[in-house]
């Protein structure tokens, strides 16, 4: 197993999350390195939502703490959390079906006053998701599954994290745009965009991470490189294929 990075960006130590007397997450702890793409993997109920939901601010924790680029946010408020460079695409992509795609991405960029820089980082975005700039004026609700999907990573970009969360990318999309998804995200990598992703699709997910976390009912079970997990049959048969 590979060692943990030793000045993360992002360091999650012990977190516990309750939802009345459910127990979501049991005392979980993960890092994420600058520059690394790290995969929480896992049956559906596993907690790897309700894991970036509590980063973003959108969860609160029971106990543990969560800290980026050295500071703690575990107290911090979903608005504070996005100004200080984390970015979350949400499970179900939660646009604004009755506005625009243009001002969808606008609304990305609502903590930001560096207008060149926003500019720039939408071009930015119709070069990874061209569609987009062919619907600027199109309401975000009519646009096909996989569109959408691309709008709500588009418009996470939008707030120039240093940081993305991504919270199932390939739900409901057509497995030609799950491809197509995955290579801009692959791009954003090469970039040295840090993401931490939940995802479904074991394989697709393995592919782009370096390194990834399984889970089970609210607790890490196995960690390693993507490589590693990849290759232990344990991991597929008594974790990963219980998605399935």
């Amino acid at each position: 197993m590979p060692d943990a990075p030793s000045s993360p960006l992002l360091r999650i130590d012990g977190l516990e999350v309750n939802f009345g007397a459910v127990r979501a997450l049991k005392g979980v702890s993960l890092d994420v390195g600058q520059g690394e793409v790290v995969a929480l993997v896992g049956a559906n109920g596993a907690g790897k939502s309700t894991t970036l939901r509590t980063v973003s601010g959108l969860s609160r924790p029971k106990s543990g703490s969560i800290s980026f680029a050295g500071n703690t946010i575990t107290a911090l408020r979903p608005a504070e959390i996005v100004r200080i460079g984390i970015s979350h695409s949400p499970e179900g992509r939660r646009l604004f079906g009755s506005l625009t795609v243009a001002d969808n991405l606008r609304l990305g960029a609502c903590t930001r006053r560096d207008r060149a820089g926003i500019i720039r980082d939408q071009e930015r975005m119709f070069a990874l998701f061209p569609i987009l700039k062919q619907r600027l004026a199109q309401l975000a609700g009519t646009l096909s599954g996989g569109e959408q999907q691309q709008l709500a990573l588009a418009r996470a970009m939008m707030a120039a994290p240093r940081l993305l969360l991504l919270d199932e990318p390939s739900l409901g999309v057509a497995p030609l745009l799950v491809r197509h998804i995955f290579d801009a995200l692959a791009e954003l990598k090469r970039q040295g965009m840090t993401m931490l992703l939940v995802e479904q699709n074991i394989a697709i997910a393995l592919e782009l991470a370096d390194r990834a976390y399984v889970l089970r009912t609210g607790r890490v079970v196995l960690s390693g490189s993507s490589a590693e997990l990849t290759a232990n049959d344990r991991v597929a048969q008594a974790y990963l294929g219980a998605d399935e």
